[in-house]
């Protein structure tokens, strides 16, 4: 499987603040709880990053379509400038 973050990073403690009654019915149901953590964070990161980079896209898109339109037809104010 293809990540976005280097698998071999070193591991290293946090400190997180959960609610303790979660914590306890993760633990029931997984003996690996920070792998779960972990594979769950992952795939928040790079949903948010997709986001990032489609609203980027859209922006890029923007403002393409914006410089097309101002290159055939003008600025609505052309036909005002006193310039």
């Amino acid at each position: 499987m293809k990540t976005g973050y280097n698998l071999e990073a070193k591991k290293r403690p946090v400190n997180l603040t959960l609610n303790e009654d979660l914590v306890q019915q993760a633990k029931e149901v997984t003996d690996n709880l920070s792998g779960i953590v972990e594979f769950l964070l992952a795939d928040f990161v790079t949903k948010e990053q997709k986001k990032h980079m489609d609203k980027a896209k859209t922006i890029r898109a923007t403002i393409e379509s914006w410089n097309d339109f101002n290159a055939k037809h003008g600025t609505f104010s052309d036909e005002y400038s006193n310039l």
